[in-house]
């Protein structure tokens, strides 16, 4: 149905900064080794954010530069401000993924700061990256629902892709930070996105918080979208949204994919040892189905 899609593995980030027990850096490399070794490529492996508020993600120059060397791997780092920015510039991180909130209240406790504030702070960065001959994306943070303000309009979703491709990103992502997305809303929000910025490559990002996730990627995909965020083990969660569980799981999004004939070169056996594995670094088990069921057919 679809040409081959490329996944984003998110899970040394996105994946590790809700965990309540530290992983040590040595495991972050560790399982940023194995998920290459697995065929994984573009990875979003560090964010350059306050230890002090996500102490997860304090030794993001330490992975960066215990990875630089790693083939095959496409680092992505997160940052959320100027400050952020320069710490990453000073490592070796291949791309850099700056976050905008599409309300005004999650954006405060997330960032620090509001809308207008942080797409003015934009501008600047995305001339710093360009100029530094990094890569650049946007995540467009709770494009489809705020936990403190609820539904967020289609408008100003709209509004914030129109004013953040005029600063020439290489890829916009929207995401649903929360969980709280359907098909339906997939499928409204990047058509009309689509319409304010034509030509723009775009990405998403489902967390399966409300088990919409996997539903919500195909809706994507109905929509001409190619890249896709996910999680090994399907664990994730943002500190700064109450109740935002995990991502969706690479190794389900996987199989999914490799049913409709577009899965890329993944080694889906692999995934499921590498989230057997996880489950001994951060203690718990992971919410991801296809460890449980197996893969089909056998």
């Amino acid at each position: 149905m679809f040409e081959q899609i490329e996944i984003v593995e998110v899970s040394p980030r996105d994946g590790l900064q809700n965990e309540r027990q530290v992983v040590p850096t040595g495991n972050k490399i560790a399982l940023i080794e194995r998920a290459v070794a697995a065929g994984l490529r573009r990875m979003e492996i560090a964010s350059f954010v306050n230890a002090a508020r996500v102490p997860q993600m304090a030794d993001a120059e330490a992975v960066i530069a215990g990875t630089s060397e790693l083939a095959g791997l496409r680092s992505i780092g997160l940052v959320l401000n100027r400050r952020g920015l320069e710490r990453a510039l000073r490592t070796r991180v291949h791309e850099i993924n700056v976050v905008v909130v599409a309300s005004e209240s999650f954006s405060q406790r997330n960032q620090g700061a509001g809308i207008a504030a942080t797409v003015a702070g934009l501008a600047d960065m995305a001339a710093i990256v360009k100029h530094e001959g990094r890569g650049l994306s946007v995540t467009i943070a709770a494009a489809f629902g705020c936990p403190f303000e609820g539904e967020v309009p289609v408008a100003r979703v709209t509004s914030l892709v129109a004013e953040v491709a005029a600063f020439g990103p290489d890829e916009i992502a929207l995401a649903d930070t929360i969980g709280v997305a359907s098909p339906y809303d997939v499928i409204e929000r990047f058509q009309a996105a689509q319409g304010v910025a034509p030509g723009v490559a775009w990405r998403a990002h489902f967390h399966n918080t409300r088990n919409t996730g996997i539903a919500n990627a195909f809706a994507a995909l109905q929509c001409g979208v190619r890249v896709l965020d996910a999680s090994i083990g399907g664990i994730g969660g943002c500190p700064f949204a109450p109740a935002a569980t995990g991502n969706i799981a690479t190794e389900d999004l996987l199989y999914m994919m490799r049913r409709m004939g577009c899965a890329p070169p993944v080694d889906m056996a692999g995934l499921l040892d590498i989230a057997a594995w996880l489950e001994g670094r951060i203690g718990h088990a992971v919410p991801a189905m296809l460890g449980r069921a197996g893969i089909f057919p056998p």
